[in-house]
């Protein structure tokens, strides 16, 4: 392979300039230039210096025995001519110096190729010869390795008449969502939504301005910042590396070697990266800024003297905050001043000056994910989904010279029903502010380690870390998987062997590796621990689950809730609502915890004939629900616990009367009426308005209503067995059986004392009498007949009375 490059090439824009700087913009604006005319220069030459050149890069298709991988000149000059001066053409008949074949076996390829795919080539080719150079000049090793490997996919993509593309393990972008630039104008609707006109679009101004310094920001390389290790007890080292490798094949260099696809630093890298950055590059911009401030305009000096380290504190609450609102993939995006006033599109510049070319056109929404086929990774974000946000994002059209649609006309959201009676909306805000305020919540924290803590909470906190991962991989015939997807492969591979014993390990690699079938990986420190291997069924309407199972050394931390919880949430995304597994004796009670029951939801004429059936295994199925985000089901309950907690204790504030406990639930009532409850009328409680029909009747009037009927039942001929309590002379072991005992007698004392506050109550006690018989005797007797004749007397007059409504 040849390595030499001329001696005028073009160096990378920045090469020189201070690590972690976004300035030398000058500097790097001219070296963009110069690369700009040496590739309209090489355009510009005739047919047989193009192909000389691209020779250089070509491999020889003389025989099939040839391993010449590049032609090199026979005569080379003996001083390095300037690319800009005028050089001697070669002949496609002058023999290569390595091989000794002609040019024209090097370039037999290009003979009928069209003159654009030849200026393509040669575009390249100025790149690699730009890398060339990045590798020679450059001293960091990571840097350097990562520069050596662009130039060799570059040479190969001209070997191979391909246009360069970054695979392997790195991924393809984005790499989080929601990403930096989303995440920023979230948080300026999050936190000046309700502003002026004028104080909004400053806001909106300082937003763009750190964004596009985040842009232009040249990483600290890795090996620098090892050397802040001591000032960055928490950084992770390992994702730091990954993420500036991405940073320069995606965004750095791909900005001076156009063959590569580009892509913007703040649209295609999330909080992870932000957090690694934010603190370096808030010192040094305001380092830069505070240095450059006497040359700076009075209006501009104000901005970013004043607001702008304003902004930038109350942004770092919100870039390191784990429950931060702006990193909600369903944030609302319309600003609370004015839902149709868009701020003025002004963009700016890395030293902040005000131009319309320095920013990109400001939209935010998220870049489409690659296909999951090839091993891609989703992202759940720890927060609340809320259901039926919309997905608004700020666009600034107006600096394309595009005319905004007219807003007023838009069909306007569906406001939630007022209810009467809910609680006030301030009241709310008071309650939610005052259970997240730490000062106020006394008492022992309901954290992870706490006994009240829902068993995926553990797990929660270590993927909100970073400690865990959870990656969707599949194998594919039909494109190429990367290597990293078939690591993980392997490994849940072996996982499901090891904890599925009894399943045949040639049947879990086939199952694992099939392509109709994906596995939602859960990943800890790089190695796979679990997983959940499945097939959809789209048409159908359901999934299979065919394996599930986490590593013996790693159960009973809330892997495997946190990994089901994962998977719901993807399916309600696709739209696919049902699950169905056969769970074998040692998974029902994991599956059972997961809401799945052997009570199928779906029709049996829709999964008959599309999952497999299990020998000795059970048939369970689960139906999801899309108003729920499952990964934070148990933290939104707790928080509503929470709340209703203490709106309770702001009721009692006010009470000026304590009831006594309601006393009928130690004696086994599952359930009463709520307006039976003493005391909660007088705390401002309303029935619902259809229940009020079944009130109507007057206590004095159901008292005497609920005497008739039990008089009635007492005086039947069936009601000889339970006219008093079991004798234990009579029945032993009758106490042992039943563990709440009722008869006619003590029915009649309790509708004495007025026990009896509503029907419910009065019906529930006389059902437990003929429960009770029912539990403890077989059918076949005579107390068994009696409960039964009995019952039905019960039930008839209770309509004549006017007391049933079941």
């Amino acid at each position: 392979m040849s390595t030499a490059a001329p001696a005028g090439a073009a160096t990378a824009p920045g090469q020189n300039s201070q690590q972690g700087s976004s300035g030398g913009e000058p500097n790097r604006q001219n070296n963009l230039q110069r690369i700009a005319q040496k590739k309209a220069q090489v355009k510009s030459w005739p047919l047989n210096k193009k192909l000389e050149k691209l020779a250089i890069y070509s491999s020889c298709k003389a025989d099939d025995g040839c391993k010449c991988n590049g032609w090199k000149n026979p005569n080379p000059p003996q001083t390095p001519q300037r690319p800009e001066g005028p050089q001697p053409l070669a002949s496609l008949n002058d023999p290569c110096r390595s091989c000794s074949h002609i040019l024209g076996a090097h370039v037999s390829h290009l003979e009928n190729a069209p003159d654009e795919e030849l200026n393509r080539l040669l575009g390249i080719v100025v790149d690699v010869e730009n890398m060339f150079m990045c590798v020679h000049r450059e001293e960091d090793a990571d840097t350097k390795q990562v520069y050596y490997y662009l130039f060799k996919l570059l040479r190969k993509s001209i070997l191979l008449m391909t246009r360069p593309t970054v695979e392997g393990p790195l991924g393809n972008p984005p790499f989080e969502k929601p990403s930096i630039a989303k995440a920023v104008i979230n948080f300026v609707v999050y936190k000046f939504g309700h502003l002026s006109q004028k104080e909004w679009q400053t806001m909106y101004d300082l937003a763009k301005m750190f964004l596009h310094c985040l842009n232009h920001w040249k990483l600290e390389t890795p090996s620098a910042r090892k050397q802040q290790r001591q000032h960055l007890p928490n950084e992770d080292a390992a994702a730091y590396k990954i993420n500036y490798t991405r940073w320069l094949c995606f965004c750095h260099v791909p900005a001076f070697c156009d063959s590569l696809p580009h892509s913007e630093t703040t649209i295609i890298f999330g909080r992870t990266l932000l957090r690694s950055v934010f603190q370096t590059m808030r010192r040094q911009l305001l380092d830069k800024f505070r240095a450059e401030k006497d040359k700076m305009p009075p209006e501009k000096r104000t901005l970013v003297l004043t607001h702008f380290p304003r902004f930038l504190s109350v942004l770092e609450e919100e870039v390191y905050g784990n429950n931060s609102p702006i990193w909600d993939p369903d944030f609302k995006q319309t600003p609370l001043n004015s839902a149709t006033n868009t701020p003025t599109d002004r963009s700016v510049t890395s030293n902040g000056t005000t131009h319309a070319r320095a920013v990109e056109k400001l939209s935010v929404a998220n870049s489409p994910s690659s296909g999951n086929e090839n091993g891609t990774t989703f992202s759940q974000s720890p927060g609340v989904h809320a259901t039926g946000r919309s997905s608004k994002s700020i666009s600034t059209s107006d600096a394309q010279g595009e005319k905004r649609p007219n807003e007023d006309n838009r069909v306007p959201e569906p406001k939630r029903r007022k209810i009467e009676g809910d609680i006030p909306e301030e009241v709310l805000t008071q309650l939610i502010a005052t259970i997240t305020d730490p000062k106020e919540m006394a008492g022992p924290e309901n954290n992870a380690f706490s006994e009240l803590a829902a068993r995926d909470e553990a797990a929660r906190a270590e993927e909100r870390r970073g400690v865990i991962e959870f990656h969707l991989v599949a194998n594919s015939l039909s494109r190429r998987v990367d290597q990293q997807s078939l690591v993980w492969l392997v490994g849940l591979q072996n996982v499901f062997s090891h904890q599925l014993p009894r399943m045949p390990k040639e049947y879990i690699t086939r199952l694992v590796f099939d392509p109709k079938h994906r596995t939602l990986a859960l990943v800890k420190e790089g190695r796979v621990i679990g997983g959940i291997c499945f097939r959809m069924f789209p048409g159908q309407g359901f999934t299979e689950i065919v394996f599930c199972a986490v590593t013996s050394n790693e159960q009973v931390k809330g892997y495997g809730t946190h990994l089901m919880n994962h998977l719901k949430d993807y399916h309600v995304k696709q739209n696919i609502l049902h699950f169905l597994t056969f769970a074998d004796e040692f998974a029902i009670g994991y599956f059972r915890k997961q809401g799945f029951s052997k009570d199928i939801k779906l029709p049996k004429s829709v999964y008959t004939g599309y999952i497999k059936d299990y020998e000795g295994a059970t048939l369970m199925g689960c139906e999801l629900d899309e108003r729920i985000s499952y990964t934070a089901f148990s933290h939104v309950i707790r928080k509503q616990k929470e709340i209703v907690k203490k709106f309770i204790e702001k009721q009692q504030e006010h009470m000026q009367k304590v009831y006594p406990g309601v006393p009928c639930f130690k004696e086994g009532v599952r359930e009463i009426p709520l307006e039976s409850i003493p005391g909660l009328r007088e705390a401002g409680w309303k029935p619902d308005k259809k229940y009020v029909k079944q009130e109507q009747m007057d206590p004095d009037q159901a008292y005497q209503a609920m005497k008739s009927v039990l008089i009635q039942v007492k005086n039947h001929s069936s009601a000889w067995p339970f006219l008093k309590p079991v004798e234990k002379s009579e029945a032993p072991d009758y106490y042992d059986h039943i563990k709440y005992p009722m008869d006619l007698k003590t029915m009649a004392e309790r509708l004495k004392n007025h026990y009896y506050v509503h029907k419910r109550l009065f019906i529930a006690d006389m059902q437990r009498i003929f429960s009770n018989c029912r539990a403890y005797n077989s059918p076949d007797t005579e107390y068994y007949k009696c409960a039964n004749t009995l019952d039905r007397f019960f039930q008839n007059k209770m309509k004549e009375a006017g007391l049933w409504d079941k």
